[in-house]
């Protein structure tokens, strides 16, 4: 029997060596995580009558300066963060700038802004009306009734916001699992603890926070635990020596490299709601605060996708016919779970979690046709559902009954007859999740099934079927949606819309208009997409 040489693992420079940092290129991160490091020093030094206005002023400034230099940042698309070793001309560079991550960072920045404008809504009250005034009092009790007498606000909500944001622009950016791992917790620690601040129905929102926190701190360890395995295999965490790996290893080797490579995408999909890593999805999406479960909804997903596209086509792309079969059975089952699943639900936001999970296994069959314009497709995907997202969950904060928000499906009969504006945005928003022509949802869908049918082969075209067959279903569930709301009698309770501020109805208008624009005229942004489709190594 003729032994298998081990692998040489790659040794760094004996010598101290200098890292080279391209500050122009991480600008866009440097000015997000600065913005966030002055919100704690407001938070803790403003007044409380001022604190509001200087938080959400501070985000929504943030956002975009560094949405604007991501221009500055395009001019120097590279490797950065890291070292070249002399001795073997390895690449170790902790960040990869380039056009899909640029994208990325855009696209989280700008749909940044309109979240952080949803969560600014007082609706006439001293702070945000969606949080607590008081996260860490019982529900109910006096202590929280004498921080609302107190004028208290939750505040901090804007700095923990602009954190998340800032671990979602790294996310997709990094260049090496380890950095990718940090950016993950990132982004995941304060969405844990938004989550859980719910100014009404408290308890449910404390259970989604801690369910969101357990199953995230599980799907963290897998990604950790496949880290570690494909360590041992190739003896490096940087995609480009990983990939170099799996084109020369040996395949006595390959008892690391699946294992390992399913735990990473494990804790990568369990981001973006995957079947059957979707179990906290309709948990958290209903208890969390409704501007919360917006921004996650939209944010998270993009950065989220951002990441599983560089590691599937940087990282394994050298190996993908060994893990691709279990992401075509991960794709199918979230798929039709998310389509037949928001059949049977009642509440709103419950219904748009399982739309969400549905929507996530339509862009992994983009992500599995490997292919360049597959990936332009899957950026423009990843635009158009989440300003759709966010819009639509602007729109379920503004119907209210006895001052909560009327989450059940029966509470929203009638709407049309009584508010015809906002219940034909919403309408329009569900036809643009239906992918009807004439939305950003048709032009999405279409692009990326038309990818897997070009280039994916039939298992790209068996995925297309499906895919096909489970937006019909969904169809129906936004259809009933409608006729609930412009041909049924509202009952004798019936819910009102409140009247939103100016942020709130920015950002619903914003949404809905970008879901109209990206359906009638796709091409600038198709193009945009199409150009920062390739990948850097």
């Amino acid at each position: 029997m003729t032994a298998v040489a081990p692998l040489a693992l790659p040794t760094l420079p004996a010598a101290f060596q200098q890292s080279t940092v391209d500050y122009l290129a991480i600008l866009p991160l440097l000015i997000v995580f600065g913005t966030a490091l002055v919100g704690v020093l407001v938070e803790a030094f403003a007044s409380r009558e001022r604190r509001h206005v200087i938080q959400v002023t501070l985000a929504v400034v943030g956002l975009l300066a560094a949405a604007a230099s991501i221009y500055f940042a395009a001019q120097h698309q590279g490797l950065t963060m890291g070292l070249t070793d002399g001795s073997t001309n390895r690449q170790l560079f902790a960040l990869a700038i380039d056009g899909p991550a640029l994208f990325m960072q855009g696209t989280i920045l700008l749909m940044g802004v309109l979240g952080v404008l949803t969560m600014a809504e007082r609706f006439g009250g001293v702070g945000p009306d969606a949080f607590t005034p008081s996260g860490a009092s019982t529900p109910g009790s006096p202590t929280e009734t004498a921080a609302a007498r107190a004028g208290a606000l939750t505040s901090e909500v804007f700095p923990l916001t602009m954190f998340a944001i800032f671990g979602m622009m790294l996310f997709p950016t990094t260049n090496d699992l380890i950095g990718m791992f940090v950016a993950l917790e990132v982004l995941s620690l304060p969405l844990y603890i938004l989550s859980g601040l719910a100014r009404r129905r408290r308890l449910l929102s404390q259970e989604a926070s801690l369910k969101y926190f357990l199953l995230g701190a599980f799907s963290s360890a897998f990604f950790l635990f496949g880290t570690a395995l494909l360590y041992g295999y190739a003896g490096s965490v940087y995609f480009g020596d990983l990939s170099k790996a799996i084109a020369a290893g040996p395949l006595a080797m390959n008892g690391l490299l699946l294992p390992g490579a399913f735990l990473v995408f494990v804790g990568l999909l369990f981001k973006v709601g995957a079947v059957p890593f979707h179990a906290w999805t309709p948990d958290v999406y209903q208890g969390a605060p409704t501007p919360v479960t917006g921004f996650m909804a939209a944010c998270t997903k993009a950065a989220a996708f951002g990441a599983i596209l560089r590691l599937a086509y940087v990282g394994l792309d050298t190996g993908r016919w060994e893990w691709t079969n279990a992401l075509v059975l991960v794709a199918l089952l979230t798929m039709v779970v998310g389509s037949v699943l928001s059949v049977t639900q009642t509440d709103m936001k419950r219904l748009l979690a399982y739309s969400s999970i549905a929507h996530a296994g339509f862009i992994l069959v983009g992500v599995l046709a490997f292919d360049r314009k597959a990936v332009g497709a899957v950026l423009f995907y990843l635009v158009a559902y989440g300003f759709s997202t966010i819009a639509a969950f602007a729109i379920v904060t503004l119907v209210r009954q006895n001052g909560a928000e009327a989450t059940h499906l029966s509470q929203w009969a009638g709407l049309g007859k009584r508010y015809p504006l906002v219940a034909g945005a919403f309408a329009f928003l569900m036809l643009a999740f239906a992918g009807i022509p004439l939305t950003s949802g048709f032009v999405s869908k279409f692009g990326v099934f038309s990818a897997a049918i070009g280039t994916g082969g039939a298992t790209g075209t068996v995925l297309a079927v499906v895919g096909v067959l489970c937006s019909a279903i969904t169809v129906f569930v936004y259809a009933r949606v409608i006729v609930l709301m412009f041909f049924s009698d509202a009952p004798d309770n019936a819910v009102e819309v409140v009247t939103p501020s100016v942020s709130t109805t920015f950002s619903i208008a914003i949404g809905t208009l970008v879901t109209l624009a990206l359906g009638v005229l796709p091409s600038a942004l198709l193009d945009l997409a199409d150009r920062a489709s390739q990948f850097v190594r």
